[in-house]
């Protein structure tokens, strides 16, 4: 069976991961590149400190555990326990891989990108408001860009971006518990959002 599922996940990486062009090569770099996305963040911070005031402080610090846990249980705890060659290490597919851009460390299961973007993206998710739904629909589709980009590259089978995605899920769900205790420990940190 688990066989299977990774002859599944080798056919259907490959058949991503051909559908290059160079107009793409170059939007799926900058998509994966992580220091991109820094004016992004940034500016979620600033809008998040300046729409809830001092709520801000519980929900920035538990969004930054949530997602500092999934890259922990991502990078320091599956990858190498499980010890996945990433398909362009692995010495089967490696010459068939359509490599956009270096292939980064040996072992590719999970992949931190998906396991922190959907940390994100989820934790975010769960603690906004509803009237964010335009927002917390680009966050979700920007995490599943990010972590599409991964296989795009030919750094991440299938496989290894759905458990990294499964796994920020998890983290950013505990952080969301964190977060919902400290405001019913600590009342002073609730604050009703701007209209």
């Amino acid at each position: 069976m688990l066989e299977q599922l990774e002859k599944l996940d080798q056919e259907l990486f490959l058949y991503l991961n051909e559908q290059q062009s160079p107009f793409w090569d170059n939007v799926m770099v900058t998509v994966s590149d992580k220091y991109f996305w820094i004016p992004f963040y940034l500016l979620l911070i600033g809008y998040i400190i300046w729409r809830y005031k001092l709520q801000s402080i519980p929900m920035l610090l538990m969004a930054v555990a949530g997602i500092g846990l999934a890259d922990y249980v991502a990078s320091g705890v599956f990858k190498p326990y499980f010890a996945r060659l990433r398909p362009c290490h692995d010495p089967e597919i490696s010459a068939i891989v359509n490599l956009v851009r270096g292939c980064g460390g040996q072992f590719g299961f999970l992949s931190s990108h998906a396991s922190t973007g959907f940390a994100l993206a989820v934790f975010f998710n769960l603690t906004l408001s509803d009237r964010y739904l335009i927002f917390k629909i680009l966050l979700v589709t920007w995490a599943v860009m990010v972590s599409y980009s991964r296989i795009y590259l030919g750094v991440h089978y299938p496989g290894d971006t759905l458990g990294g995605a499964l796994v920020g899920t998890g983290t950013a769900m505990l952080a969301v518990v964190g977060y919902r205790f400290w405001l019913r420990k600590y009342t002073r940190f609730q604050h009703k959002p701007l209209a």
